[in-house]
């Protein structure tokens, strides 16, 4: 397992995600604890971007609950369909949102949240959790960000 993670100086967000998807992959291969892997991801995506918040959504039941995160307190539960990370659910696509309150229905766990990405992941063929990423301006995510992070998401998803 890796100690560190290389972050390159002065790259662009699009090569910072070349550098550290494999990084990542390499640093979840042969851990087997799914909580150690997700909080090891948030941490990097939040050193890598410094991102507002950034962490993981675990689908129990009739509900997501929140998992490992970097970032301020945050919501503990959501239901199916309910803010960004509930649609992301319901929907099984990625929701990309560059104005959290032009979404209807947006739960706000912190006033400081402007825009956010919300991802799925899947096992047998159902959402088991989702990676939420907020940021503190507006417009802070494009679709080099979706793509990405959904590369990531197929990584997270081998550690199901």
């Amino acid at each position: 397992m890796a100690e560190s993670i290389y972050l390159p100086e002065n790259a662009s967000k699009v090569e910072k995600y070349e550098v550290i998807l494999p990084q990542i992959e390499a640093l979840v291969s042969g851990e087997e604890d799914l909580v150690a892997n997700l909080a090891n991801i948030s941490a990097v995506l939040k050193e890598a971007f410094g991102f507002f918040w950034v962490g993981f959504y675990l689908v129990k039941g009739e509900q997501l609950v929140l998992g490992p995160f970097q970032g301020p307190i945050a919501c503990t539960r959501i239901a199916k369909g309910k803010g960004v990370c509930g649609a992301a659910w319901a929907e099984g696509k990625t929701q990309l949102v560059p104005d959290v309150e032009a979404f209807p229905g947006h739960i706000a766990c912190s006033s400081a949240s402007k825009s956010e990405i919300v991802l799925p992941a899947f096992k047998e063929g159902h959402v088991a959790l989702v990676l939420d990423i907020d940021s503190d301006q507006l417009n802070d995510f494009d679709q080099s960000d979706a793509e990405k992070l959904e590369k990531l998401m197929m990584i997270v998803e081998q550690c199901l």
